[in-house]
């Protein structure tokens, strides 16, 4: 698969990749199980393409996960939908900070796929808009887009919640 002189870069690569590649699928998926399934075969891709992606790994890498994030969602989008059995809700957090984490990752999971796909990889692995696009395959334009409409829902879902919780405080 990987010649042995090239061994040692990809393994490197998988150390210093690896908690990024999972939090980004993560942030995709919303589960973090699949979000390490997904990292798994991701970087057994980029193993078979080694040498095409080591010039670029962890952007390979980064394409991969999404294309599979896309997969899912596709596959998922098919399937009847999975509803939750009575007395099994986990009780949110009181603590401030969780609480709005938690508001914050349930309102972004209520976006559409490919809104979610921009706002993590721009917001949350810090790619610019050009490195978001060839990441998602699509346009700067589209990644502007995609970006203005994703902050705009969280921005309606959350000012609600967040101005009752305010409210509740005082």
């Amino acid at each position: 698969m990987i010649p042995a002189g090239d061994r040692r870069a990809f393994d490197e690569f998988v150390s210093a990749s690896s908690d990024r590649l999972v939090r980004t699928a993560y942030l995709l998926c919303g589960d973090r199980g699949h979000a390490e399934d997904l990292v798994q075969t991701a970087l057994l891709r980029t193993a078979r393409r080694w040498g095409r992606a080591r010039h670029q790994p962890e952007a390979y890498a980064r394409r991969v996960v999404v294309n599979l994030a896309k997969d899912r969602w596709r596959d998922l989008a098919r399937r009847p939908r999975e509803t939750a059995m009575e007395g099994t809700e986990v009780p949110i957090a009181v603590a401030d900070g969780v609480a709005d984490r938690d508001q914050l990752l349930r309102a972004a999971r209520g976006l559409p796929e490919g809104q979610r796909a921009v706002l993590v990889l721009r917001y949350f692995d810090d790619l610019s808009v050009e490195e978001t696009a060839r990441a998602l395959g699509c346009t700067t334009g589209s990644v502007k887009s995609q970006t203005a409409r994703a902050l705009s829902r969280l921005r309606a879902a959350l000012t609600p919640e967040m101005e009752n919780a305010d409210a509740d405080r005082r």
